[in-house]
C-alpha cells in the first residue's frame, strides 16, 4: 500500500482527494491534514507521500517542505497548486520536491500520479509553464543547463524523455528493452552531463529543451 499525507488549510480539498485516493485499492490516505499539524503528523505517521498546499494561511508551504525534507526519514513531497504559473512553484522544486499537482487534477489522474510518485518518478503538471520552469533554470543560475542536452547521446535522450514523462525507472526499462541496472546508468550519466541534482531538475531542463514537444525524442 502507498501510504499517503494530504496538507491542505482547505477541508473540502482534503476530503476530496482523500474520498479520491481512498478507493484506489493500493492507496491508503493516513492523514489529511492543515500545515500546522504537518510534520509531526508525517513523523508519527510516516506516509510515503506527501501532497503539500503550497499557499496555506497556518504556516508557509514552503516552510513545511523545508522541514519534512530535514527529517531523517523524509518523505516524497509534492506540491499542490491552484496556478499553474505559481511563482512559488520554482522555490518549491529547489527546495526537493518531487513535482506538483494543479488541484483540478482530473479524479482518474491523481491515482496515477500518486503511484508515479511512489515508483519514485517526476510529476509536473502538463499545464506547467514556462514561467516556471523559465524561473527554476534562471534561480539555478544554469542558462546553458538545456544546451547541455545535446551531449547526451540518443539512448540517453530517449530515457531522459521517458522520465521527464514521469515513468520510473522500471517503466523505463520496459519501454526501452532494458534491465533496470543499465537504466540506473543512464540516469547517473545524464544528471552528470546536465548538471543537475535529481529527476525533477532533469525532467525541467528537458521540458525547457523542448524535448517532450519533439516527436523523435524518445525514439532514437
Amino acid at each position: 500500500m502507498i501510504r499517503v499525507l494530504i496538507v491542505d488549510d482547505e477541508a473540502l480539498i482534503r476530503s476530496g482527494f482523500e474520498l479520491i485516493l481512498d478507493a484506489a485499492p493500493d492507496i491508503e490516505v493516513v492523514g489529511a491534514v492543515t500545515g500546522s499539524r504537518a510534520v509531526a503528523e508525517a513523523q508519527r505517521l510516516r506516509p510515503d507521500i506527501v501532497l503539500l498546499d503550497i499557499r496555506m494561511p497556518d504556516v508557509d508551504g514552503l516552510t513545511v517542505l523545508r522541514r519534512l525534507r530535514a527529517l531523517s526519514s523524509p518523505p516524497t513531497v509534492a506540491m499542490l497548486t491552484t496556478f499553474d504559473n505559481d511563482e512559488y512553484v520554482a522555490t518549491a522544486l529547489r527546495e526537493g520536491a518531487a513535482g506538483f499537482l494543479l488541484k483540478d487534477t482530473r479524479p482518474a489522474q491523481l491515482a496515477l500520479q500518486v503511484r508515479t510518485l511512489a515508483a519514485d518518478g517526476v510529476v509536473l503538471s502538463p499545464k506547467v509553464t514556462a514561467t516556471v520552469v523559465d524561473g527554476y533554470l534562471t534561480a539555478r543560475r544554469r542558462p546553458a543547463g538545456a544546451d547541455a542536452v545535446d551531449a547526451l547521446s540518443d539512448r540517453e535522450r530517449a530515457v531522459l524523455v521517458l522520465l521527464a514523462e514521469g515513468m520510473s525507472n522500471t517503466d523505463i526499462a520496459a519501454r526501452l528493452y532494458l534491465s533496470v541496472g543499465t537504466v540506473k546508468d543512464h540516469v547517473s550519466a545524464i544528471l552528470t552531463k546536465l548538471r543537475v541534482a535529481n529527476r525533477v531538475q532533469a525532467a525541467l531542463v528537458a521540458q525547457r529543451a523542448g524535448l517532450l514537444d519533439d516527436d523523435d525524442g524518445g525514439r532514437r
